[in-house]
């Protein structure tokens, strides 16, 4: 499938917020998927990805997720610089921030011709917190969560009870948690607290999926790459939106 790629500079509480689209090109009507980037924003492999899954049918949605805090346009480096640049802008914007951001690309992506109404959400790294926490929109139908940090900590500045897992019982949609055991940002005791919240909470559908893979390794750049994994990654993220995501569900 030929896909097309354009910007959109959305209005936010707290600032414009570029987002970049990735859909196929031509007519057609689309679901939409809400791609959340690392904390270096839309980088090459973050693009790649987006481009991936709009290969296969999807209009996503990759938006600038510290938009506050840096000139528009900015793509950190996968260096020290960009890495302490990135961690504190993860540290100094208010999740209730990322809330706004959520409805305003859900509220606009709605009324485009060549979206279908339905909105799924994935991430990478802090992207996978990020659309974990687009998973509580009611929108949100379906969610794929890769190696999410800092669900397990209080790293993210929130409000009393504002914490994305003190939320659980606001997500309405599937989630699908993916991770790498291999990863010293989530070791095995935070997946786990993770898992045990998740499966306290009534109604909640969820899947699990641990792969002996290191942190990123989805991301297609660097030595922690794991081109098989990241294949079987895309492959679940297909399957749930595929189910999800179509026909009238």
């Amino acid at each position: 499938m030929i896909i097309q790629s354009h910007l959109a500079d959305l209005a936010t509480p707290t600032g414009t917020m570029r987002t970049y689209v990735h859909r196929p090109a031509g007519t057609g009507r689309y679901p939409a998927i809400l791609l959340y980037s690392e904390i270096f924003q839309q980088t090459g492999p973050i693009e790649r990805a987006a481009k991936i899954m709009a290969g296969q049918g999807y209009a996503v949605l990759v938006p600038e997720v510290f938009h506050e805090l840096n000139p528009i346009g900015t793509v950190l480096g996968y260096d020290d610089a960009g890495r302490e640049k990135g961690n504190a802008d993860k540290a100094a914007k208010d999740v209730q921030g990322y809330d706004t951001d959520n409805r305003a690309m859900i509220e606009w992506v709605q009324k485009q011709p060549w979206c279908s109404g339905k909105i799924g959400a994935m991430g990478f790294c802090i992207g996978g917190h990020l659309a974990f926490r687009a998973a509580l929109q009611p929108e949100v139908k379906a969610t794929a969560c890769f190696y999410a940090t800092d669900l397990h900590t209080q790293i993210i500045p929130n409000k009393p009870g504002q914490h994305s897992m003190e939320r659980l019982a606001d997500i309405k949609g599937e989630l699908q948690m993916i991770w790498g055991k291999q990863d010293p940002h989530i070791p095995a005791a935070g997946r786990g607290e993770v898992y045990r919240k998740l499966s306290e909470t009534e109604g909640l559908v969820f899947s699990w999926h641990e792969f002996n893979g290191q942190h990123a390794f989805m991301r297609d750049e660097g030595e922690r790459y794991d081109p098989q994994l990241a294949m079987t990654g895309y492959q679940l993220a297909l399957q749930l939106f595929g189910r999800t995501l179509s026909g009238n569900k």
